[in-house]
């Protein structure tokens, strides 16, 4: 049970924290302010639990996956709100199922997790189904796609967080669900600030186009990357990475939904029958977890 509610609402709280950048980004906030912004906030709340955690007791590989974690994730996510503020969010949520396929890959030579047929048909459908997401642009599913800006963006994205997903997991079996969070929190604020200096973005600058309407968003987007996070590494502590990965492309279905509720995206019938071949091959895949 506890499982499925950490499954729930990780697929959740993705694509609402995907509409919150989308918002911020739409309202001058650059997209790697606004990826500061998130991590440093959950960084502060996360101070607290510093005092607790036996940080001597760690061998030094763990803090190279901490540093390897945090470089990947910050920029990862960076790419990630840049596509979000390109492209439409019913577009780019879905095909975000290539991940899965990704980090199995990977994770069998680092994690030594090894995939049966079940598992290899259910992500066969996932990426099958995202034919018919892609088929909505005005390319179609060719590799003319991959000129599109907001796919570029979100393939980068896709590979890097993919490759921080080893590396969570890695952190995840060297201490507990809590302490990943918390490491992942500190390294992703101090690399996501070296990417301002970095890409040249103003704190000051940045800081002076936040308005009052930007605050209650900021806040549901600390609270949206709080929620994801925590609920990802629980599950990455109870399944195989490449399994929760695939799970976790059923927030494609919301992405979907709140892409034409806030922004009138259109296509939705032919994204809504791609997210559903999605959910038959996540459904497989659960079948052979359970």
């Amino acid at each position: 049970m506890a499982l499925f509610i950490a499954l729930f609402l990780r697929i959740l709280s993705n694509p609402f924290g995907n509409v919150c950048q989308k918002k911020l980004t739409a309202s001058r906030q650059n997209p790697l302010w606004v990826n500061f912004v998130g991590f440093f906030s959950l960084s502060i709340l996360s101070l607290p639990f510093l005092g607790k955690i036996p940080w001597s007791s760690f061998p030094p590989i763990f803090w190279i996956y901490c540093v390897a974690g945090g470089l990947l994730g910050s920029l990862g996510n960076g790419y990630l709100i840049k596509a979000v503020e390109k492209g439409d969010i019913s577009l780019l949520g879905p095909i975000n199922s290539y991940k899965s396929l990704i980090s199995l890959l990977l994770g069998i030579p680092l994690l030594g997790e090894l995939p049966n047929l079940w598992g290899l048909v259910g992500m066969g459908l996932i990426i099958f189904g995202s034919y018919f997401i892609l088929d909505t642009l005005p390319e179609r599913f060719s590799w003319q796609v991959l000129k599109r800006p907001e796919i570029k963006f979100r393939i980068y994205a896709m590979l890097l967080t993919a490759l921080e997903a080893i590396f969570i997991k890695k952190i995840i079996m060297l201490s507990s669900p809590n302490i990943s969070f918390v490491v992942w929190c500190i390294f992703n604020t101090v690399f996501s600030f070296l990417f301002l200096f970095i890409y040249r973005v103003s704190p000051k600058a940045q800081l002076r186009v936040i308005y009052k309407r930007n605050i209650p968003v900021y806040l549901a987007l600390v609270a949206c990357m709080g929620i994801m996070q925590m609920a990802t590494n629980y599950s990455f502590a109870h399944m195989p990475v490449g399994y929760a990965l695939a799970l976790f492309q059923l927030s494609g279905i919301i992405s979907v939904g709140l892409g034409y509720a806030f922004f009138n995206e259109r296509n939705i019938r032919k994204k809504l029958l791609g997210t559903a071949i999605m959910i038959i091959g996540a459904a497989l895949i659960i079948l052979f977890e359970s």
